[in-house]
């Protein structure tokens, strides 16, 4: 029987910033996605620490380095530049998994966690 679990965990994400007028989703530096094993159109679930707000939309990769996470479209209505978050992704899956858990800094470095 398939189960749907628990892949990746980014906690305590900042968002860098929120822009309505764009297509959708939520932008992710590729680095920290190669270390939450995120790709690239994934959904992912966003749940605002500060708000309560939650939310599924698809990443989109950003430049490496940058720390930038920046959430598009509607979501935008209800993300704001400077809440923090957490991002999951699940995966379907006959047996467990040991799921990719990153805890981000303000600055959006990871300080603990990783594969």
């Amino acid at each position: 029987m398939l189960r749907q679990v628990l892949k990746s965990k980014l906690y305590r994400a900042v968002a860098t910033d929120s822009v309505v007028d764009y297509e959708g989703s939520i932008e992710i530096p590729r680095d920290l996605m190669e270390a939450a094993d995120l790709w690239e159109g994934e959904k992912v679930l966003v749940a605002s620490i500060d708000t309560t707000a939650r939310l599924e939309t698809y990443v989109l990769a950003g430049a490496p380095g940058t720390g930038k996470i920046l959430i598009n479209g509607g979501a935008a209505n209800r993300i704001k530049k400077g809440e923090r978050l957490t991002i999951m992704a699940f995966a379907l899956t006959e047996t467990p998994i040991k799921p990719v858990k990153l805890v981000l800094d303000e600055t959006n470095a990871v300080i603990r966690g990783g594969k």
